[in-house]
């Protein structure tokens, strides 16, 4: 079979070829089809292009050595878009010492936040960005997964290893850190929160 024919396969039939151990190869052409879109997952969420290079590497030789734990449950972008968000927040777990519940813990919210008010200006894109680069990299991936990727709830918590119900206590928290911490910083209301 030449090159091209190889590269109109789909990926089930790529993923079958290889688990049955006859080419190997294939996996080049996956590689080929979704390392962009592993690299920008993975900048999203470092926000460092070396750094999201040296993840998508690893993300893409950590897939190769499971494949023959991939049973189609799921698409195999999909399931490669788990280990990509699995191995990056694992990554910035460890980098920046960062436990979920404990730094929750030390930032919290003030009760008088109403996680359903509406800000009454419009959110400027680039001012969002800078309050998602503060909140912990657990919550920045909630978000991401729910509003970029547009996951389900019960997607978002197979990838976190939480229940359904816990992913979506997180991704409300998310949420109304982000409108505290957007309100605190940029937008000019007369009844500013304390910080705490």
């Amino acid at each position: 079979m030449k090159d091209q024919d190889h590269k109109a396969l789909s990926d089930h039939e790529i993923l079958h070829r290889i688990q049955q151990g006859k080419e190997n190869k294939l996996f080049s052409i996956l590689y080929d089809r979704y390392y962009g879109k592993v690299l920008n997952r993975c900048y999203s969420l470092v926000r460092n292009r070396t750094h999201a290079e040296e993840l998508a590497e690893d993300i893409f030789a950590k897939a190769y050595e499971k494949l023959s734990t991939f049973q189609e449950r799921s698409s195999f972008s999909s399931w490669l878009y788990t280990l990509t968000y699995n191995h990056c927040i694992d990554y910035l777990r460890q980098k920046k010492r960062m436990h979920y519940p404990n730094w929750s813990s030390e930032n919290q919210i003030p009760d008088i936040m109403d996680e359903e008010e509406e800000p009454d200006q419009e959110i400027n894109f680039s001012h969002l960005l800078v309050i998602l680069e503060e909140i912990h990299p657990e919550e920045k991936a909630i978000l991401l997964m729910k509003y970029q990727e547009q996951l389900s709830m019960r997607e978002i918590g197979n990838i976190l290893r939480i229940s359904e119900d816990a992913a979506k206590m997180r991704l409300k928290r998310a949420r109304t850190r982000v409108k505290y911490l957007y309100a605190q910083r940029f937008l000019n209301t007369e009844r500013k929160l304390p910080m705490k």
